[in-house]
């Protein structure tokens, strides 16, 4: 079942007169057939509001959340030829909404695919600590890094047992490949349980991540059998769909969003060589025009409690309503994805009177491991998550958000242009990536593609 990705990261702004400026560098695959950076920086045609444009900074290089891909080149198209997709933006139209293929549990492969010799399948437990500390170190060594080696994604053991453990997950579906002679994880692919409302359909699908294999595992094609095989264990379960996304664009997105990002700590991005300054701006500028207040001032504003499950449960279900493909949260989840974890995610209320939950909004926070530099050592970035506006606009939401990021030491604020939020990132001084995120359905069309703002999906 596809590979599955997470975002991109990229910051600062832009004007007209940096179009001369040496653009950041792309990125390239970690692995042919594992995680791909696509690096999103600011664009340099990107015209942000005048009080922004005077004092813009422009992004050098730094990794983006992770892609998965089977390759970047024309092999990556014979596999997906074989897998049930829109074979091409034309064909998309002339799908009905519905399974693209019907099988039956009988028909299903009951033994795993074979692997190279000197390899052998190996399940994940995330219960247990030596697993999560293997796949820690497999993806910190191995995932993602930018072009020049200067940042690596870091993700936390932490931030691994929250996305990879919802409610209903399976261990038969933390797929691990270990070296046969020593038990070495050098390779592993995870699929996690999700609800999707597609085109007014429930169906019960499966989100496909952290593909990944040992950088020196480059030319043994891992990449096809690990989703073969997790198609394979998911099937099993009578489990037909997926949604997932990349950076890159395989047989066929059902919908492209891009990234937006807010500056929080200009002078570390320029330290770390993230951003750069343009021309006469001066750092202290730059500071000036992205500080934000030091405490929200909503009344009623504060962190997520347990008591508040059930109706952030009833609020996320009625805003995500209104797009044509959403996750259909269910109220057993909440608590798990949701309740404030730190350094792992944020979740915020506004409580009006008599203890009515009247809006909802969180990030995540993923991190990057800065490579050879002597004063920092980590990038911290928060991404937009799911958000829920009633008695606040939505601009005001993220206005929040951005006070608690930087309250909690983040020095970027990232987000895509889904559902409605593109319309808040000018006011806020977001700046736009260059970045795209695709948005695919394994096994499903919607009857037509989708754009951004119909899709209420974010995958971390």
């Amino acid at each position: 079942m596809a590979d599955k990705a997470n975002n991109q990261k990229g910051e600062a702004s832009s004007s007209k007169d940096q179009q001369q400026q040496q653009p950041a560098a792309k990125p390239k695959p970690v692995l042919d057939f594992a995680a791909l950076a696509a690096l999103s920086k600011l664009s340099l045609d990107n015209k942000l509001p005048a009080t922004a444009a005077a004092t813009a900074a422009t992004t050098v290089a730094a990794p983006a959340p992770v892609v998965a891909s089977t390759s970047d080149g024309p092999r990556e198209h014979k596999f997906w030829k074989t897998q049930p997709v829109p074979q091409g933006s034309d064909h998309l139209p002339t799908l009905k909404a519905g399974p693209l293929e019907t099988k039956e549990l009988k028909n299903v492969k009951q033994d795993p695919f074979k692997l190279p010799e000197g390899f052998e399948w190996h399940l994940l437990d995330w219960e247990d600590t030596n697993h999560v500390e293997e796949a820690y170190v497999l993806l910190r060594d191995n995932y993602v890094e930018d072009d020049d080696a200067m940042f690596r994604f870091d993700y936390s053991r932490d931030f691994l047992k929250w996305a990879l453990m919802p409610p209903g997950w399976k261990k038969e579906w933390q797929i691990g490949i270990r070296n046969s002679k020593n038990g070495k994880l050098l390779a592993m692919i995870t699929a996690t349980p999700a609800m999707v409302s597609a085109a007014g359909t429930e169906l019960p699908m499966v989100e496909i991540n952290f593909l990944c294999a040992h950088k020196s595992l480059r030319e043994k094609r891992l990449a096809p059998v690990l989703i073969k095989e997790v198609t394979r264990r998911v099937n099993l379960c009578n489990v037909w769909q997926a949604v997932y996304t990349a950076g890159v664009a395989i047989p066929t997105p059902i919908g492209v969003a891009k990234y937006w990002h807010r500056s929080l700590n200009p002078r570390k991005l320029i330290d770390i060589g993230f951003t750069g300054l343009h021309g006469r701006q001066t750092i202290q500028r730059l500071n000036r025009l992205m500080q934000v207040p030091e405490a929200v001032s909503t009344p009623g504003w504060r962190p997520m409690e347990e008591k508040d499950v059930p109706q952030v449960f009833a609020l996320l279900r009625s805003y995500l309503s209104k797009f044509k493909l959403h996750i259909s949260f269910q109220e057993h989840e909440i608590a798990h994805i949701f309740l404030p974890r730190h350094e792992v995610v944020s979740s915020y209320v506004v409580e009006g009177k008599n203890g009515k939950i009247t809006d909802f909004a969180s990030f995540y926070h993923l991190y990057s491991s800065v490579i050879r530099n002597p004063k920092h050592k980590t990038l911290r970035a928060a991404y937009s998550y799911y958000n829920a506006p009633g008695t606040l606009s939505l601009q005001d939401l993220f206005a929040n958000l951005l006070i608690e990021a930087n309250k909690q030491q983040c020095d970027v604020f990232n987000a895509l242009d889904l559902m409605e939020n593109k319309p808040v990132f000018e006011p806020l001084k977001f700046g736009i990536g260059d970045g795209n995120l695709h948005y695919y359905l394994y096994n499903y069309s919607l009857g037509g593609p989708c754009d951004p703002k119909d899709i209420g999906v974010v995958l971390v």
